[in-house]
């Protein structure tokens, strides 16, 4: 066999593709953005507050140790923290994890169901003006959320509701316009025959919209839910503001609250490494039991 023979039974190699290997590039350099903050964190509060600035570049614990969490749950006497370098600062935290819980839940509850009935409304409902009203509802959107803070705390001072629960709740409990806008591209999609068909075997409106639409409407609801768990348990400033008395609380405002508390100097940012951890633990747990069925359920929304 010559060879010019050999050479046109040479298996030919595929070019390089530049364009995949730059965006795998691309998105190992984004994930390692993304994680690196976690990754500190952690590093963080499984260090030694003693020596937790003698080495500063290096990516691992100095002085491993867990009295981080310890302190932080509570585990800890105040002697032994300001032994382990810690302010001797505690933070309350299961009361003010229920507390979190609290408001968390009952703004999620509120929100799923009150939107869930006005986006149906707009969806379904013939009314005058149903389209240039769902516009200006929409346009909210639009509106810092900052521009309605002052007026909403006037408005919960006269009520007296200044440190409770419901002071806390009451601006968000109903609905907001980006709910109702998520939910109504969902049920804009739903077959109105469905719908047709049991009115025609005498169901109402309330009982389509319980016992037919709802339940075809588990995964954006669903979607939702997480959405607003995970907003509202992180909101910080509104909480403040209205929440500052130790029995309503919650834990971000807590963390706060924690870190300013620095008699010796230097934050504790051990202990706030640790609490901010342990903070995290819900919204992972409830990202990992139902993050499938978010991530499922946006392509039916219309959101790209």
């Amino acid at each position: 066999m010559t060879t010019q023979t050999v050479a046109l039974h040479r298996p030919k190699r595929s070019p390089i593709n530049w364009g995949h290997l730059l965006a795998w590039a691309a998105m190992i350099a984004l994930i390692f953005i993304t994680l690196f903050p976690m990754w500190w964190v952690m590093r963080t509060a499984l260090s030694t507050q003693k020596l937790l600035f003698s080495d500063t570049t290096s990516l691992l614990p100095i002085g491993f140790t867990v009295n981080n969490f310890a302190r932080v749950l509570g585990l800890l006497s105040t002697e032994e923290a300001v032994a382990a370098g810690g302010s001797g600062q505690a933070i309350n935290f299961f009361l003010f994890l229920r507390n979190s819980f609290i408001v968390t839940t009952l703004l999620v509850v509120g929100q799923v169901f009150f939107s869930a009935l006005a986006a149906y409304a707009f969806a379904r409902l013939r009314f005058p003006f149903r389209d240039q009203i769902f516009f200006l509802y929409i346009a909210a959107l639009m509106v810092p959320g900052i521009v309605t803070l002052i007026p909403n705390f006037i408005l919960i001072r006269n009520l007296t509701w200044l440190d409770t629960f419901q002071g806390i709740v009451a601006p968000k409990f109903l609905m907001t316009p980006f709910a109702v806008f998520f939910l109504r591209q969902f049920f804009l999609g739903i077959n109105r025959e469905v719908e047709e068909a049991a009115k025609i075997d005498g169901a109402g409106m309330f009982g389509i919209f319980y016992q037919i639409v709802l339940p075809m409407s588990v995964a954006p609801v669903t979607t939702l839910g997480i959405l607003t768990f995970i907003t509202e348990w992180n909101d910080y400033l509104w909480p403040f503001l209205v929440g500052k008395d130790e029995s309503v609380r919650v834990l971000t405002v807590a963390l706060g609250i924690f870190r300013s508390q620095t008699p010796q100097g230097a934050p504790d940012w051990g202990g706030l490494m640790a609490g901010a951890l342990v903070a995290m633990i819900p919204i992972l747990i409830l990202f990992a039991l139902t993050g499938r069925k978010a991530i499922d359920s946006i392509q039916f929304s219309g959101i790209k």
